[in-house]
This record gives C-alpha cells, sequence and structure tokens, in this order.
C-alpha cells in the first residue's frame, strides 16, 4: 500500500518504490539539499525517470548524487536500495575511474553512448549474462546550466542472444539469417530511439514550461520599465541588453521543445519555391557580403503543408552553419523541387514513409565534415564550433522539426567538398494559403473587457499591467474554475486570454467550450511556454485554435489582440445569434462608492471584487471580519458588502461592530436565505441573495446610493 506524498513531492508517482524512498530519504545530509527545495529541472527529470519503464537515473550535481527509478533495481541487485543518495563514485567504486570519466565529459557538456556492455544480473535468483546499451546526456536547469547527468538503460541481451544462436546455423540459411538480423538491430535500435526521444521529449517539455513562465515574467516588466526609462539612455541600453538576454533563453526553450519534437505546429500550405524567394533579402543581409547566395527553384513545385515559421528558422539555421563552415566567404546554393522516396530507400529509415516529398536542399562550398562527426551532429549539444559561438541545438532543432512534421532530413558531406542538408518535406495537393504576417500589423491598444486565466500568480500581475497599459479593461482568475465563475457572473467579457496547462479539474480547453457556450461571441486566445497535448494533437496545433508562445512581447501581445479582436467584430456582425441585443432599461444609475467586500471564499469574493471594479468603485477586501474592522479604522468605506456566514464573527454581528466606527455604514447583506434573523432592509440596509450576477449587486447599491435629487428606494430583497 503505497503512502500519500505532500503536495509539494507531485513528481514522486506514489505507486513507486523508489518514488517512496526518494520521498522519505534524508536528502538534507546530501549535497542536493533538502527535497522542497529542489529545482524544476530536477523534478520533471526525476517524474520522467520515475515513471519510464526502462531503467533510467541520474547523477546529480558534482559529487553526482545518485537516483534511480524502479527498473533499474536488478541491475543494483544487492546493493539496492543502499546506493541511494550516494555519490555515485562511492556508490561503485570497482568502477569509479569510468564514472569519473561520464562526470566530467557529461557536466562539461558533452554525452556519451556505450553499446552492448556486458554484466551479469541477478534477475531470477540465479547469475545470467546481460548486455544493456547506456546513453549519458546532460540535465541542464534553469539557469541553462548543466546541472546533472541523466542516464538511460535499453536492454540488448536478446540481440546479443540472437546474433549468438544465429552464429551456429547452417551456411545454406546465412543470407536468411543476416536479414533477420538486420530488421532485428533495426527494430530494437528504432525501439532505443523512441524510448530515448519520448524521455527527453517529457523532459524538455517540463523544464521549457517552467522557464518560460519565468522568462514571460522578467520580459513582462522590462517591457513595462521600458516606458519608465524612456529618455534615459543608459536605462534604455540596459533594458535592451536585458531583453536580449530573454531573446536567447526563449531561443533556447524552443530549440529544446524542437528536438524534444513538443512544438505545437501551426502548419500551412506553403509553395517552398515562393517562400524561398521571399527570403532572398533577408538570407543576403544575414550572411554577408562574403557569401554568394544562388537558388534554384524547380518548374511545376508541389505545395507542402508545413509550419512557416518553423521553416524559415530552420533555413535560417542552415544557412548561418554554411556560412560559418565557409568562414564567411564562398557560395551558398539553395534548391527546391520534387522528390520521391521509394520503399527500398525508406525500409532501413525509421518514421519514413515512401511517397511524395517536396525537396529543400541547401549547400555550401565549406570544409566539410569527416564520416566520424557526421553520425553526431543532429545530437543535442553537440557541436564543433569553439566555446560560446554556438549552443549545439541548431541542426538539432531543424532535426525535431522536420520529424515532427512527418518529414525526413539528410545529410552528406565530406571533409575538402562541402556540405549538403536535404530536407524532404511531405506533399500536399491542397491550394496554397495566404500567409498573413501578424507582426506587420498597426501597433495599437483597445478598451475592450479581456478575461486572463493564469495560475502563475507573477505572470498573471504582469499581463494584467501590460493588458492595462495598452487600455483594455482587465479581469483576472488564477484557474479555469474562477475564470468560469467569471463568465457566469455576467460580466461582458469579448476576449478570454488562458493559459494552456493549468491546475484544477476544470482544463483550459474545457473553459474555452464553455466560454463559447455562455457567450457566442467571444474570442479565445490560449498561451503557453509548452502545451503538452491538450490544444496539440499530432504535432499540431487543433483546427481553430490561436496560441501566443511564451515568451512573448507587448507588441507581439498587441498585435495578436487586435488581429483576433478585428476578426470576431466582424464574424459577430455577421451571425445574429452574437450580436448583443440592447438592454430592456438602462442600468440603474448610480454613484461611485468606496466598498469593503468581505468573503471568506476567495473565488466568490475575487468575482465580486471584479464586479465592482468594472462599474468604477473603489473596492476594498477582507476574507473575515478582523481584517475587515482594521480595514475600517483606517479607510473612509460608504459601504460593507458582507457574506452573513462567515467564520468566528458573522457578518450580522460584523455590521453592528463596523457601525460603532462608521455610523452613517450602508450594508449588503449576502446570504443563501431570503431572510436573516434580527436584520431587516432599510434605506441603509439590503439583503442580497446568492447566487447573485453583476446587475442584481449594481441594482442593491442603486438603493443605497441613488443619483442627486432621486430618493432611495423602499426596502426590499434583491434576487
Amino acid at each position: 500500500m503505497s503512502v500519500p506524498l505532500p503536495e509539494p513531492l507531485w513528481f514522486l508517482p506514489p505507486d513507486s518504490e523508489m518514488g517512496q524512498r526518494i520521498g522519505s530519504y534524508d536528502w538534507a545530509s546530501t549535497s542536493l539539499g533538502p527535497i522542497a527545495g529542489w529545482g524544476p529541472a530536477l523534478c520533471h527529470a526525476l517524474a520522467t525517470a520515475l515513471r519510464s519503464p526502462a531503467p533510467m537515473g541520474l547523477f546529480q550535481g558534482s559529487d553526482g548524487v545518485f537516483l534511480y527509478n524502479d527498473a533499474y533495481r536488478q541491475i543494483a541487485g544487492v546493493r539496492h536500495p543502499q546506493v541511494l543518495g550516494q555519490p555515485i563514485l562511492e556508490a561503485w567504486p570497482e568502477v569509479a575511474d569510468f564514472n569519473r570519466h561520464v562526470l566530467a565529459t557529461v557536466l562539461a557538456g558533452g554525452t556519451l553512448s556505450f553499446p552492448d556492455v556486458h554484466i551479469v544480473l541477478n534477475r531470477a535468483g540465479t547469475p545470467e549474462d546481460a548486455w544493456l546499451h547506456i546513453d549519458f546526456s546532460p540535465l541542464v536547469d534553469e539557469a541553462s546550466r548543466v546541472a546533472g547527468v541523466v542516464f538511460l538503460i535499453t536492454d540488448t541481451t536478446a540481440r546479443k542472444v540472437a546474433e549468438a544462436t544465429l552464429a551456429s546455423q547452417a551456411a545454406t540459411l546465412q543470407d536468411r539469417v543476416n536479414q533477420r538480423t538486420a530488421e532485428l538491430l533495426r527494430t530494437q535500435d528504432a525501439l532505443r530511439q523512441s524510448q530515448k526521444m519520448e524521455a527527453i521529449g517529457n523532459l524538455t517539455g517540463g523544464v521549457a514550461h517552467d522557464f518560460n513562465n519565468l522568462l514571460q515574467v522578467i520580459s513582462g516588466n522590462l517591457q513595462l520599465l521600458a516606458e519608465d526609462v524612456q529618455g534615459s539612455e543608459r536605462g534604455e541600453r540596459r533594458v535592451r541588453n536585458a531583453m536580449a538576454g530573454v531573446a536567447r533563453g526563449s531561443k533556447l526553450a524552443t530549440q529544446l521543445l524542437a528536438f524534444g519534437r513538443r512544438q505545437p505546429l501551426a502548419p500551412k500550405v506553403v509553395n517552398v519555391g515562393r517562400f524561398v524567394r521571399n527570403m532572398d533579402d533577408l538570407l543576403r543581409r544575414t550572411l554577408g557580403e562574403g557569401i554568394e547566395v544562388e537558388t534554384i527553384v524547380a518548374g511545376g513545385l508541389w505545395n507542402t503543408l508545413i509550419d512557416p515559421g518553423n521553416v524559415e528558422n530552420a533555413l535560417l539555421n542552415l544557412a548561418l552553419n554554411a556560412r560559418d563552415a565557409m568562414d564567411g566567404q564562398g557560395r551558398l546554393t539553395i534548391e527546391a523541387g520534387n522528390a520521391y522516396l521509394d520503399a527500398d530507400y525508406v525500409d532501413g529509415l525509421d518514421d519514413v514513409v515512401a511517397g511524395q516529398y517536396v525537396l529543400l536542399a541547401v549547400t555550401d562550398t565549406g570544409e566539410g565534415i569527416d564520416t566520424q562527426t557526421l553520425e553526431k551532429v543532429f545530437e543535442p549539444f553537440f557541436t564543433t564550433k569553439p566555446e560560446g559561438r554556438g549552443t549545439g541545438l541548431g541542426l538539432s532543432m531543424v532535426y525535431g522539426f522536420v520529424k515532427q512534421s512527418g518529414g525526413h532530413i539528410k545529410l552528406y558531406s565530406e571533409p575538402g567538398h562541402g556540405t549538403t542538408v536535404k530536407l524532404y518535406l511531405p506533399r500536399t495537393t491542397q491550394s496554397e494559403d495566404i500567409i498573413v504576417d501578424v507582426d506587420a500589423g498597426p501597433l495599437t491598444g483597445g478598451s475592450e473587457t479581456i478575461l486572463v486565466a493564469e495560475d502563475d500568480e507573477a505572470v498573471r500581475e504582469t499581463v494584467v499591467a501590460m493588458l492595462a497599459d495598452l487600455g483594455y479593461r482587465v479581469l483576472k482568475a488564477r484557474d479555469a474554475q474562477s475564470a468560469l465563475s467569471i463568465i457566469d457572473s455576467g460580466i461582458p467579457i469579448d476576449l478570454l486570454f488562458t493559459d494552456v496547462v493549468m491546475p484544477g479539474t476544470l482544463k483550459s480547453p474545457e473553459l474555452a467550450r464553455k466560454a463559447r457556450e455562455r457567450l457566442p461571441g467571444i474570442a479565445v486566445l490560449f498561451t503557453s511556454g509548452y502545451t503538452e497535448n491538450s490544444i496539440v494533437h499530432g504535432g499540431r496545433l487543433d483546427e481553430g485554435v490561436e496560441l501566443l508562445i511564451k515568451p512573448y512581447t507587448r507588441d507581439t501581445l498587441a498585435r495578436k489582440l487586435r488581429q483576433m479582436l478585428s476578426s470576431q467584430a466582424q464574424r459577430n456582425a455577421g451571425n445574429p445569434e452574437t450580436v448583443v441585443a440592447p438592454p430592456a432599461a438602462s442600468p440603474p444609475a448610480i454613484r461611485v462608492v468606496r466598498v469593503l467586500v468581505v468573503e471568506d471564499d476567495w473565488l466568490v469574493r475575487t468575482t465580486v471584487v471584479e464586479m465592482l471594479q468594472l462599474r468604477g468603485h473603489e473596492v476594498f477586501e477582507a476574507a473575515d471580519a478582523p481584517r475587515a474592522l482594521e480595514i475600517l479604522e483606517g479607510q473612509p468605506v460608504d459601504v460593507l458588502v458582507s457574506d452573513v456566514g462567515l467564520p468566528g464573527m458573522s457578518g450580522v454581528e460584523l455590521v453592528a461592530a463596523a457601525r460603532v466606527l462608521l455610523p452613517g455604514l450602508a450594508a449588503v447583506y449576502a446570504t443563501g436565505h431570503a431572510h436573516i434573523e434580527g436584520v431587516q432592509p432599510d434605506t441603509r440596509t439590503v439583503v442580497l441573495v446568492k447566487p447573485y450576477g453583476s446587475e442584481a449587486l449594481n441594482d442593491a447599491l442603486a438603493r443605497l446610493f441613488p443619483p442627486p435629487g432621486i430618493a432611495r428606494t423602499a426596502p426590499a430583497d434583491v434576487r
């Protein structure tokens, strides 16, 4: 029976032995420190490892503190569980030199792979030979530093046994044996690669989500700060430098997602030839005068279904790599043509389907690549450039994007004869789409009402400030359920701006669906640093989904909002169901007053505060009576809106105590009952029956505070 884990240890699966052991281990005695202080990168890495069916684990920190999953227990044998939490050199002293080499290489940013390592395992009570394939990769933390080593083990015993068995068959069956062996090798290699990619994808996705949220907070506040330092050359320069750092961090996260095939692609039908020609000026400016650029586009070029932004990034990456390989002097040739990959060609390849493709080839006249290096060029963090000149993620990003798009990539090179990279993009028979460049639109704000649903408080407050700075009226919610309550309150909302990944049972796509049911004319814009599978299926954004990737700039946000709100307004104008009918009567006239809202339920309190703020009132809030009385002692409040069933002191008792401090104080009692014992509505008192909406609340205040010249209305319950 598993023991429930505390909420901060969400990354430890309760049904895992190692999850339980890691959760109860005294980590304060190690270099990692208490488990509650572990960073997001380590937590996400453990979450992936502990759920992997393959033996997997980490050497964390400079001393390589050892953590591993359930599948690794049989490899640890009699040393399990004593080796958990030990420095790796102490856990396995007989192979200390080997592990010392692993730590030194991988903590410096390298990768290691050891095929068919022979060991003896005691899996079924007796020793037996086993062969393992072991991969070691860097674990990159939130500051883009290598903080540990991730290892993944694939059992290749079956292949080794098969090879040994096949060696003793008859010579007459050799051809058949060779063929079957090759198939087995390909299958196992494909499985190993698939497991590796899945593990890396889960790891990078989790890190990217947290990392991009941090970048969004930094970026948003820098852009707000830029307005405060206008006119100060030094201040403006420092903001620009900081924004450049944010851009580099964002690029790194994007590259990691691309390699892990976790990008939310938005494919369009594109004519690659026209696309390449439109990039010609950009390429010439980027590469410099020393590079001669030649573009060759075949006649009758097919269309391809591909994400335009990622094609542009891939082409720029390849062109920049070519420039560096030519040392700034040479010829770059970009070719676009039709291609067919037959069954014989794809037979030995993983995830490639025979058929028609659009070929995009980039050729340089650089120094070329030797065979040994050629085998590693698509690995993440592998680079031949000097330190500080590259992350080693450029080609791996291109590889991940092409594979996620259902395509194929091939690199040809030899020393002294340059390099050619060929991208095979899937053909489509659909007509070419018209690509609208949102970033080229005018930079304007608006006066519409936007509901922001974001669980990260720092991100939420930054976005709210950016939207308010653009002139919008802003409502905010910390999760999908809170956002739905605000929608149900009846407040007019023009656009829902919601994070994709939030806690709670109500998920963002379901929130969007319910919002459109209640407000058919509402526009919905999703945002995320990592979308998981909620609005992305098959690596592509769901039909009709609009997504703004974090971190985004104020300008990008402004243009995207105007584009969506304008498009939604046009659709609403042509759809009678979305046209809001004019109200039968104008809202009750009311003075702007100072209101204190007292409600112990956070969700209800937040909703009521938003209702009042939209009417222009100055609003204070408290969760209980003691806090409310503190506010009343220091603030000139006109009306107290209080829940009756408060903890400790009731709402009725609170109003009585408040009127001792402020004898003329008006009161609105919020309750689920029509009548409250000891309370009679009068010109200073209104009973508001739950549930109530914005109009009922406004009507209650209108009874208490009519405009000059209009007498207060007779006492009544407001429903």
